[in-house]
């Protein structure tokens, strides 16, 4: 089929370039002029598993092309994704002027039947706003049909997100439409790109054939914020459970075991931490709080959701700041400024707001990211220093935090971080590290809703050693092998 995906953010290369993968010829549509140069050049603006081999081939074998006019892309495809941004305004509505300005340029050059895809996330009854657009910019009611298609890609594994769905949803009130998206997903709800040798790796979990859940268009758009917020709740209430377990002197990963095991519950999204970021679900609860109170109904849940995860992030700055005592004059290694590990997108990354809370503290803070440095730059600018390893980071500083879940933190040399540290203390605000691994290498570990660990005090007798020990550490923190590796 012979598509057009408009817009080529988070959402539009990761569509696109999966698109083109299932056999379709893509065209790719973007006004920004900068963004497309570096697209021909080759370059992916965004850090995802996968994309830049999917792009690569699939332009080599010229399933996927870049444009700058949107006029010739409607004309010559028969299914246009709408898959431009809406960023929260002020009173945390949706931005929905892009997908305005698509849908009218849309409309001037529909031509014979397009099916218009809803990709982007939308409050309900947008579908219904883009038709009259269309309309009023000169297209007749029976050339087109809206159709909403919402994204359920997870920054980090977008690519196999896409490529093996939970499900796929696609909400028509029309069968056209219906049947021209289930000849859109054809290889993948029927199997056969599972089968095809150069496949994407299938994840273990994944069943062998995708499904696809077709409903009105009102129901698809509702489905999207209503999968946001739930996990988001889901999220907020273990963080919420792990601060009781604080309390009581609990395990939360065992609370976390015990309460996955039951299948109506399950454990994915029950992972404690320092609250949910990115660019998702703080701006799509906004929106769907918005919803409700628009249709004069009370979601005072969303509400809680949201104060608990402001909560969380502020409830870690004071652990950080009750096992320093105070921030001011110390020296913090922050390892992780994206939002989650995997990706380099710092968008209402809980990172970037808690390092910005040591700094106002008078906390001198050095940071350290595998992928979201360059960003991170643009935000935090001269307030931190930047290191170019966790060990450097770490040189002289009075405690390491973990601020994002990257694998590749979980897999540091814990010898190492005793050394460079000036004192052996961890804060880990993803649990990323288990007690007994920190005990053995010395560090007193605090995390989220687990209890502290020390390593034990040593006897009288050998207490003087135990000093030496330390002060010999402290002074071979410089010659520490790899730290600026």
């Amino acid at each position: 089929m012979k598509l057009a995906v408009v817009g080529s953010g988070y959402v539009g290369l990761v569509a696109g370039a999966c698109l083109a993968e299932l056999g379709h010829e893509v065209q790719l549509v973007d006004n920004d002029s900068d963004k497309m140069a570096m697209l021909l050049r080759g370059e992916i603006p965004i850090h995802e598993q996968y994309l830049p081999e999917l792009m690569s081939r699939n332009r080599q074998q010229g399933r996927l092309r870049f444009a700058d006019s949107i006029a010739n892309a409607v004309k010559t495809s028969s299914v246009i994704f709408i898959a431009v941004g809406t960023p929260a305004l002020v009173n945390g509505a949706p931005d929905l002027s892009y997908v305005e300005a698509v849908a009218s340029a849309v409309g001037q050059h529909v031509g014979e039947f397009k099916v218009i895809v809803e990709k982007s996330t939308v409050p309900v009854l947008t579908h219904q706003e883009i038709g009259k657009v269309m309309m009023l910019n000169g297209a007749p009611a029976e050339s087109f049909e809206v159709v909403s298609n919402p994204e359920f890609l997870r920054e980090g594994t977008a690519v196999t997100d896409f490529l093996f769905p939970d499900r796929i949803v696609v909400g028509a009130d029309g069968s056209r439409g219906a049947a021209m998206l289930r000849q859109v997903y054809e290889p993948l709800t029927s199997g056969a790109y599972y089968s095809q040798s150069d496949a994407i790796p299938r994840p273990a979990t994944f069943s062998g054939k995708a499904r696809l859940l077709v409903t009105s268009a009102k129901s698809a758009e509702l489905i999207k914020h209503a999968s946001n917020s739930f996990l988001a709740m889901k999220i907020s209430f273990i963080n919420a459970i792990a601060n009781i377990c604080e309390a009581v002197g609990a395990d939360v990963q065992e609370v976390c075991e015990g309460m996955g095991a039951d299948s109506r519950i399950g454990e994915r999204f029950l992972r404690p931490g320092i609250g949910y970021g990115g660019s998702c679900f703080p701006k799509d609860l906004l929106a769907f709080r918005l919803v409700a109170e628009e249709c004069g109904l009370e979601f005072g849940l969303l509400n809680e959701v949201i104060k608990l995860n402001e909560y969380q992030r502020n409830r870690f700055v004071r652990k950080v700041r009750s096992a320093l005592w105070n921030l001011k004059g110390k020296k913090i290694a922050a390892l992780g400024l994206a939002f989650k590990g995997g990706t380099d997108d710092i968008r209402e990354s809980p990172a970037i707001a808690i390092i910005q809370a040591f700094c106002n503290e008078g906390a001198e803070v050095v940071v350290y990211d595998p992928e979201a440095m360059e960003r991170a730059r643009c935000v935090l600018q001269d307030k931190v220093q930047y290191a170019n390893s966790p060990y450097a980071a770490c040189a002289g500083a009075h405690a390491m935090v973990v601020l994002t879940d990257w694998q590749d933190f979980a897999e540091l040399d814990l010898g190492l971080i005793r050394r460079a540290l000036r004192h052996p203390i961890v804060i880990d605000g993803r649990n990323l590290f288990r007690r007994e691994q920190m005990l053995a290498a010395g560090l007193h570990y605090y995390s989220i809703g687990r209890p502290t660990a020390a390593p034990a005090k040593s006897s009288h007798s050998d207490s003087q050693a135990a000093v030496e020990e330390m002060l010999t550490e402290m002074r071979s923190v410089e010659s520490v092998p790899n730290l600026s590796a």
